[in-house]
């Protein structure tokens, strides 16, 4: 079993766009990429994704990341890999699905919420751990799961989560974010989602000392 190490990024965050349709996405991604996000996420449930993502991909550089979220099937990465995808992001822990991802050189995500579930992921190859909704674990549950953690992998906090409780994940070591409706909501323009970015960004640079 091979396992994609997480890319070392500039900041750790992810852009989540649920809800974006293929028009909006090379406007939407590029002001992301401007503000300095290196990790694009198009949800599967979104309008034609996969043309969303392609076109997000066509914009960004090579090591930045580029992909899906809510993929919950191999054939979803097969699609994802054809469009150029480097990112796997999950709202559960499916084994057969982080292992076909790594054989396609996908950075893999899957979502977590207990010690058992984060385990099966470590154990399967994940390259790093979505804990979700993080609002509900809040910094205290996550800390206690990352007790038993390797270090290797990355934790992630994801749902609930905004620029303001960044400095609150921080103190336990989490530096990975996805960011999703505080920064994109279906509809919003391309200047608003820059300026909710630019923020985003300038909190995360001062917390973790960029």
């Amino acid at each position: 079993m091979s396992r994609i190490v997480w890319p070392k990024l500039r900041r750790d965050l992810v852009a989540i766009l649920r809800g974006l349709k293929p028009e909006e996405a090379p406007a939407i991604a590029e002001v992301l990429l401007e503000a300095g996000f290196e990790a694009i996420e198009v949800p599967l449930n979104s309008p034609d994704p996969f043309h969303s993502i392609e076109a997000a991909r066509r914009l960004a550089p090579d090591h930045v990341l580029i992909g899906a979220g809510t993929v919950l099937t191999e054939d979803d990465l097969e699609r994802l890999s054809d469009v150029g995808g480097n990112l796997m992001v999950s709202p559960n822990v499916e084994p057969a699905v982080i292992h076909r991802a790594a054989e396609f050189g996908m950075a893999t995500m899957p979502g977590v919420f207990t010690a058992t579930e984060a385990l099966t992921a470590v154990r399967a190859g994940a390259s790093a751990l979505k804990f979700f909704p993080a609002s509900a674990l809040g910094p205290g549950g996550i800390k206690a799961i990352m007790a038993v953690l390797p270090d290797y992998v990355p934790v992630g906090a994801v749902g609930g989560v905004s620029e303001k409780n960044f400095e609150d994940y921080a103190q336990i070591g989490v530096r990975t974010f996805g960011l999703g409706s505080s920064l994109y909501t279906p509809g919003a323009s391309a200047a608003e989602v820059g300026e909710k970015a630019r923020a985003a960004v300038a909190v995360y640079d001062e917390v973790f000392g960029i």
